[in-house]
């Protein structure tokens, strides 16, 4: 019965790490085609935005997020990844404000 039961854990694992790796093919695939596509750019603050960089950052997120998830099994430790992830984003919204906020000190190295 054991037996049985473990041969059906291990298909299902497997299952799910082809679907995960399916998945980052077509993340990588759609990555080369937005690699492709210009998309609209933006002009924020004086700064113009290049919507292909947010859109390969994005779709890179997600397969980093499947990568972490499934392959490192970072899954179901929810709590502690939680924590760890707000930490993180607390300290690197804190650390892009800072560089910001320093280059208004030197005008000559903001984009114009």
């Amino acid at each position: 019965m054991s037996d049985s039961h473990d041969i059906h854990h291990v298909h299902q694992a497997v299952r799910r790490y082809l679907i995960v790796f399916g998945a980052l093919l077509v993340g990588t695939l759609l990555t080369v085609w937005a690699s492709y596509v210009h998309f609209i750019h933006f002009h924020i603050g004086g700064a113009e935005i290049n919507t292909n960089v947010v859109v390969a950052l994005f779709i890179a997120s997600v397969k980093a997020f499947l990568v972490a998830g499934y392959f490192m099994h970072l899954i179901s430790e929810r709590k502690m990844i939680y924590g760890i992830l707000t930490a993180t984003g607390f300290f690197f919204v804190g650390l892009m404000f800072l560089t910001i906020w320093a280059m208004h000190d030197y005008p000559m190295l903001t984009i114009k």
